[in-house]
């Protein structure tokens, strides 16, 4: 069973169904002791930085999630979820992120004429051996929404970037622990193969 974390500021039925297409059982929860249950866990994220932290805040989920996180099962955060994993945002100055892994979101940069959001479909660049994207091939297309993005203080932990105007981390890798800038749930046959991927990990399916 995987857990699709409910904060109040995720993309929760697109990743259920997503889930449903593959055949791995997922419940969408706000439960800790399911949460903490569970096979795996998936943070979805949608919106602004400060206010998922304050709904998550608010839920009493914020120690569940850190939990799930260090738990050693797989867990992984989706687009704003990835991006509440790091400390900070320029999105939300002064409110702390999740911390779980060292870095900043930042916004993109305004002198590159670049049309905000980004939205649309662009490839990722794997950059090193990944469980979860080890089986993808050449340049896949992945579909984006978003303002602001990931620079992991980290670089051997980001396993793919994106160019827009910048090159930033699309997705990152730390034990356990996975995230994705992009959305896979809605990146056609290549993001469900990441989604399958992670519920052969958390041996969801």
């Amino acid at each position: 069973m995987i857990a699709i974390i409910d904060y109040g500021a995720g993309n929760l039925q697109s990743v259920r169904n997503a889930l449903d297409f593959i055949g791995c059982p997922g419940t969408v929860t706000s439960d800790p002791k399911e949460i903490l249950s569970a096979d795996g866990a998936i943070l979805p994220g949608v919106g602004a930085f400060g206010s998922a932290m304050a709904e998550m805040e608010r839920k009493g989920l914020t120690d569940t999630v850190k939990i799930a996180a260090k738990s050693g099962k797989p867990f992984i955060g989706i687009c704003a979820g990835m991006q509440l994993l790091f400390e900070e945002s320029e999105e939300s100055p002064g409110i702390p992120g999740l911390g779980l892994l060292k870095g900043k979101v930042l916004f993109f940069p305004a002198d590159k004429g670049l049309k905000i959001p980004h939205m649309g479909w662009n490839s990722i660049n794997t950059k090193k051996e990944s469980k979860l994207l080890g089986k993808l091939s050449g340049l896949p297309y992945m579909y984006f929404v978003h303002s602001y993005y990931v620079r992991a203080d980290n670089e051997n932990i980001v396993t793919a970037k994106t160019d827009y105007g910048v090159t930033f981390d699309a997705a990152i890798e730390q034990g356990n622990l996975f995230g994705c800038q992009f959305h896979p749930e809605k990146s056609g046959a290549e993001g469900i193969s990441i989604l399958r991927r992670f519920a052969e990990i958390a041996g969801g399916n």
